[in-house]
């Protein structure tokens, strides 16, 4: 099906990446991806490509308000070349909503001229060693003291952990209140070159290998009650806010590495024999692929509507939730099929649908479970 969504400025936009990735990124992609991370220069590349600034005010050197399209496409892209983008949505597309939104005046004059550039990459500290999806079980603590906070605690499962420039970091300022598990919780901008901030294991993961995972902890850091972000003892709104974008990111990059799949496994089908012929020549081949290219348009369409809807800034939750699901369910189904028509060679690292296997896992598991979005929906329903 045609989508409809992209005007000529996106078309534009779509080659200008494609012709960057194929300059900047995909020569160097396999150093980076043995090594775990993307160098600090390649976040300073997008910055001055315009990508990192996004929604960041025109004043602080910024795109100012920028449609979610052109990082759908960014997404896309980096897909098909067989290549990530590292942690540039976790950077762009997670963290810095809550510095747009909460940050003040103050705050954005210090960190969002960085952002904009690509010299200040961001993490977000939530989940903590027993808590996973509870984010109302948080153990980490910020005790006032004077003019700063004293912050202990470990988080884990923090992506950009060990490359971060700033973390914002969830932490608890009031004690549990069993009649109110969620309040109590609140944010702060920490700088990772605060004494007492540690990296400690960058964890191996089945998958993502591009994006650095790893375990952070806070021994009595003192962080400056002017890096409190928002109202103290506010955070579990300010997280539950953010969630659509993320969510609808995720659904986004389901579609991308489901279509990326489709596209490779159509060059691979046609290019392989067997028994004298090309495997695209079997119908079980030409049924499975046909399968595969009507599950992604069905979520596609939901996708391009959601991205409508975060444009028109009406992109519920429940929305958000069914994207999520239903994509990156999608995607792990698409990526599996088109897998096996690989045969043996699909099982092999050197063949891009092995990467995309691997990393496609997660999706159904960060930014809330199959499950969660599950019980999103059934809510919605009155159930």
């Amino acid at each position: 099906m045609k989508r409809t969504i992209f005007n000529d400025e996106h078309h534009d936009f779509r080659r200008m990446f494609r012709n960057f990735l194929d300059r900047e990124v995909v020569p160097e992609f396999p150093k980076w991806e043995q090594q775990g991370f993307a160098p600090h220069e390649f976040y300073r590349k997008l910055g001055a490509l315009g990508v990192m600034g996004f929604d960041i005010p025109v004043e602080y050197g910024g795109a100012g308000p920028t449609s979610y399209k052109f990082i759908t496409i960014m997404t896309e892209e980096a897909a098909l070349a067989g290549v990530s983008l590292g942690n540039y949505g976790v950077t762009t597309g997670i963290v810095l909503p809550y510095l747009l939104k909460l940050a003040d005046d103050e705050q954005k004059r210090r960190w969002l001229t960085g952002c904009a550039a690509g010299e200040t990459v961001l993490a977000v500290a939530m989940t903590e060693p027993g808590t996973g999806s509870d984010l109302a079980a948080i153990r980490t603590t910020a005790r006032r003291d004077g003019d700063h906070y004293i912050l202990n605690g470990a988080k884990t499962f923090i992506t950009n952990g060990s490359q971060s420039d700033l973390m914002v970091v969830v932490a608890r300022t009031a004690p549990v209140d069993a009649d109110d598990r969620r309040g109590g919780l609140s944010l702060f901008v920490v700088d990772t070159t605060s004494d007492g901030f540690e990296v400690g294991r960058r964890l191996d993961k089945i998958g993502l290998k591009f994006s650095d995972t790893c375990e952070v902890s806070f021994s009595d850091v003192r962080v400056p009650a002017s890096d409190l972000l928002g109202e103290e003892g506010a955070a579990f709104s300010y997280l539950g806010n953010n969630l659509p974008r993320e969510r609808l990111a995720i659904a986004a990059g389901g579609c991308a590495t489901a279509r990326a799949a489709i596209e490779h496994t159509l060059a691979y089908t046609r290019d392989r024999q067997v028994f004298g012929k090309p495997v695209a020549a079997f119908q079980n081949t030409k049924f499975v692929l046909a399968e595969c290219a009507a599950e992604l348009e069905a979520a596609q369409s939901m996708v391009d509507q959601a991205i409508e809807l975060d444009d028109a800034h009406q992109l519920s939750a429940v929305d958000a939730a069914h994207c999520k699901l239903f994509s990156t369910e999608m995607a792990g189904r698409v990526i599996d099929k088109c897998l096996q028509l690989h045969g043996g060679y699909g099982y092999i690292l050197e063949y891009p649908i092995a990467r995309l296997y691997a990393d496609t896992r997660v999706s159904r598991i960060y930014g809330g479970t199959s499950e969660v979005m599950k019980t999103i929906i059934a809510k919605s329903l009155g159930l």
